[in-house]
């Protein structure tokens, strides 16, 4: 089988995931870069991935891109994540195998959506093509159900994401280690912007303190409410168990989540996937996670592998930490099967496989096949 998946730039979110699609396929599988990262993205600490063998750039001249238009017609199957038409629309034409892959489309109204010329490109890109062999793969709980109010995708959307590293390490140790601290150590890491919510954090600080619990608050990031954050803490007299510790490197911040009992993550429905959400449970770490991060509904269970907590709602996300203060056990418990559940469902090495599974079931017209839990599921429309 031969897989392309054309983006704009490799990334951490998706560089885990190609390495396995190469594991398996050789050079069978190609990565197709369609601009090189930006220099600002370079500047806020992302890897430069630019080694890989399956790398095809098409900034870099005439002889790439034409390789890249070559593989988007011999591929057997291609996925999109952010290309130019010319290379999956005459594709779609002759009904072969294409993925789209997107995270959800509304995550705030927007006035160009009443533009005509915005319902006829999303008609001429995907509710035409809505009988063809055309997929989406859902980077979010809620993209299912944005694409079905443009009619596209029938019962063609499948539960997909980012996929970030999922080490082994010795998960019991660091357990017994926060179980022998006498404070509870709870850690919000984000770039710090309105929808975000970072000072969700400081308001349950201020609650949690009100109750007399032992406790303290990392929040990690930089951003421009960076000094507004430091006057609310202050205001709310909380900077003795609240600190901003700026940006810190990702090795760094994985540390924290492994010594972190409580992750928080309070993003409004902006957020479009909430990588921090995988990365803190594959360091098992029990998260609570708003339910309109894209993320949420697709790793968490609810009260098996973590919390899901109302979006915006402040009172519901200090009574599910309340919950957990009062049950710690259930912290261990939850931050295992987290741990358990990325290891085992929504790793990179599983995504590649499910992948690889669907797309074999779909080449050969098996249209029973169906994957019952993790990537490649069925993501459902929610109401």
């Amino acid at each position: 089988m031969t897989i392309t998946f054309y983006s704009n730039f490799l990334n951490h979110h998706q560089v885990y995931l190609a390495d396995e699609f190469y594991k398996i396929l050789g050079d069978n599988y190609h990565f197709v870069e369609t601009e090189p990262m930006p220099d600002s993205f370079k500047q806020s600490g992302y890897p430069d991935f630019n080694n890989r063998p399956y790398l095809i750039k098409i900034y870099n001249g005439k002889k790439e891109q034409e390789k890249a238009i070559e593989l988007s017609r011999t591929s057997d199957v291609i996925i999109i994540g952010s290309a130019p038409d010319l290379y999956y629309i005459d594709r779609l034409k002759r009904n072969q195998i294409v993925f789209q892959y997107s995270e959800r489309w509304f995550k705030k109204f927007q006035f160009g959506y009443l533009n005509p010329k915005v319902w006829t490109h999303w008609y001429s890109h995907f509710t035409k093509y809505r009988k063809n062999r055309y997929y989406m793969l859902c980077a979010s709980a809620y993209t299912a159900t944005d694409v079905s109010k443009i009619f596209a995708f029938p019962n063609k959307c499948f539960k997909w994401g980012y996929f970030t590293k999922t080490p082994l390490f010795d998960v019991q140790r660091y357990h017994i280690q926060k179980q022998n601290t006498q404070t509870i150590n709870i850690f919000w890491c984000s770039r710090l912007i309105n929808w975000k919510k970072p000072d969700m954090a400081i308001k349950l600080a201020s609650y949690l303190k009100a109750q007399g619990y032992n406790f303290h608050i990392n929040i990690a990031g930089i951003g421009e409410l960076y000094n507004k954050l430091q006057n609310l803490i202050n205001s709310y007299k909380v900077s003795d168990v609240v600190t901003l510790i700026g940006s810190k490197p990702n090795d760094t911040i994985v540390e924290l989540m492994r010594l972190s009992h409580i992750f928080l993550a309070t993003s409004d429905k902006q957020e479009g996937w909430g990588a921090t959400v995988n990365e803190a449970m594959s360091a098992a770490c029990c998260v609570i996670a708003s339910d309109k991060v894209g993320s949420a509904k697709f790793l968490i269970k609810d009260e098996v592998n973590g919390l899901l907590f109302k979006s915006e709602n402040q009172k519901d996300l200090n009574e599910k930490v309340i919950y957990l203060f009062k049950n710690p056990d259930s912290i261990y418990k939850f931050g295992q099967s987290a741990y358990e559940t990325m290891q085992n469902v929504w790793s990179p090495q599983n995504a590649a496989h499910n992948f690889l599974n669907l797309t074999q079931a779909i080449i050969n017209g098996n249209n029973d096949f169906e994957i019952q839990e993790g990537p490649c599921s069925k993501a459902n429309i929610i109401r």
